[in-house]
């Protein structure tokens, strides 16, 4: 399990940025994937002023979500995550 994985860990980059809440069907699951774009987001690492993507995800009903709800697991099946959220080495 990475940092960024375990509970109450707060990215660097939403250090003072308000993250978004999880969508009502999906308060479970951490990771949503795009299946049109092969890009996964992480829910709850994402600002609210990005909200916006997951909100455009669940009306175009092209959402993915995984099992087991990892970064791992989306990788494996081929997703990304969003640049917004990648960390440069």
């Amino acid at each position: 399990m990475s940092p960024a994985d375990e509970p109450g860990h707060t990215a660097p980059h939403l250090l003072g940025k308000r993250p978004m809440e999880r969508p009502t069907r999906f308060e479970h699951n951490r990771y949503l994937g795009d299946k049109r774009t092969q890009v996964v987001y992480d829910v709850d690492e994402l600002p609210e002023s990005e909200a916006h993507r997951i909100e455009e995800l669940l009306e175009a009903e092209t959402f993915l979500c995984f099992g087991p709800d990892t970064l791992a697991e989306a990788r494996n099946r081929g997703y990304r995550l969003w640049k917004g959220q990648r960390v440069s080495a």
